[in-house]
């Protein structure tokens, strides 16, 4: 499907094509729909002080999975040492700092698409499933004791929901509790661990017993513990995705506050949420659960026009060009080639649908439309097609919107 590539120079890190960047930003888009009424997109840097890790734990805890960064010039005056962030946490708490905080503004919702760097070993790396360098959909809650539980479970709802408009709808949610390496008061971890038991029992009642879930002995974050979810794809396998992890801790290290109802200093509760968890990584669970035949709204091609005969080519032109002007990824296929090593080629491409124009198609104003994994064509007037496909182009999400309002 030409989408990405790995090289050497490069290991564990993705090379993606133009067709691979165009679904990775498809998933992204769908991403930021979801998320624009409740959550504000920010940006932390790439590069932060090893001080900055060292404050957080993570050079402590984390360090062997890290990437450190300094200077590559003899003379340069500056020798501080710095590391590649392998999360977005530190860098949100930052964005939270900035400025006196009231309780009116919580919960505060920050979301990044923020690209992060791990270090694996060479023989733990595997396709897009692990990688080195990838992108998060990462977001940090804000809030107070009293909002945790609801925003806990306002987290869940939004990952159950995107995993159902990609069609997955087995889901198992686990509790990762305290591991033995871990930071912050025994108080602190009973706390978390309470609430999130409580919601871990109002999930599977709320879902009528539909989603399963469990529990991780030892497996939480050195930080705090955490919901894992785990969906299952088309042929049976099982991958883990989403997570929410209840952080006391972050914050106490920081020195993160707001300002109570009675002018005193909290503490915030931070809550860390993904839901694709590595966007490579969910790309490379949907291209196995499609097995690449793609919904029309995220195929990185969505439609082909080919011909066969060039007397049809001006007109092949034409459809492609009001096929883009109405906002699909279309391509023109106007080589000298049989119709049936054309149609093939595109089909193994994974291509939607295809488009075929001929000289009758030219006369009539119409296109025969072939579906992949079907033989058959249906031939009707391509404005009627037109309407058909942009109806069926409509990502899930927009026409749930719809239909609600």
């Amino acid at each position: 499907m030409d989408l990405f590539h790995f090289q050497e120079e490069g290991p564990g890190v993705v090379f993606w094509h133009a067709k691979g960047w165009s679904l990775f930003q498809s998933l992204t888009s769908y991403m930021r729909r979801r998320l624009a009424d409740d959550y504000q997109e920010v940006n932390a840097p790439q590069i932060l002080d090893k001080v900055l890790w060292e404050t957080s734990g993570h050079w402590g805890w984390y360090r062997e999975s890290m990437f450190a960064v300094q200077s590559a010039g003899d003379e340069a005056e500056d020798k501080r040492v710095f590391a590649l962030k392998p999360m977005n946490c530190p860098g949100h708490l930052q964005i939270f700092k900035h400025g006196l905080k009231s309780y009116r503004e919580l919960p505060m919702r920050l979301a990044e698409f923020g690209v992060v760097h791990r270090y694996e070993a060479s023989g733990a790396m595997h396709g897009l499933m692990r990688v080195r360098g990838f992108t998060q959909d990462d977001a940090h809650i804000f809030c107070t004791d009293a909002q945790m539980a609801e925003e806990c479970m306002k987290i869940n709802d939004l990952i159950l929901s995107v995993y159902a408009d990609f069609g997955f709808d087995e889901i198992v949610v686990k509790l990762s509790t305290r591991p033995e390496k871990r930071v912050g008061s025994d108080e602190l971890w009973d706390r978390a661990e309470e609430v999130m038991t409580r919601v871990l029992a109002e999930i599977a009642d709320k879902s009528g017993g539909r989603i399963k879930t469990g529990i991780n002995p030892g497996e939480g974050a050195f930080y705090g513990p955490k919901f894992e979810y785990t969906l299952r794809d088309a042929i049976g396998r099982e991958w883990q995705c989403g997570t929410t992890q209840v952080d006391f801790n972050l914050p106490e290290r920081f020195g993160a506050f707001y300002v109570d109802a009675d002018g005193s200093k909290k503490e915030p509760v931070m809550i860390h949420r993904a839901i694709c968890g590595s966007m490579e990584r969910f790309l490379g669970i949907l291209i196995e659960n499609y097995a690449g035949h793609f919904p029309l709204w995220l195929a990185p091609t969505q439609i082909v026009v080919t011909t066969i005969t060039s007397e049809a080519d001006d007109y092949a032109s034409t459809v492609w060009q009001k096929l883009r002007k109405a906002g699909f990824r279309a391509e023109v296929d106007l080589r000298n080639e049989k119709i049936n090593y054309k149609v093939r080629e595109h089909s193994l491409a994974k291509v939607p649908v295809i488009l075929v124009c001929g000289k009758r198609e030219a006369e009539e104003g119409t296109v025969a439309v072939r579906r992949l994994g079907s033989q058959a064509n249906t031939v009707k007037p391509f404005d009627v097609v037109l309407a058909e496909l942009t109806e069926e182009a409509v990502p899930p999400d927009v026409k749930r919107e719809r239909a609600e309002g």
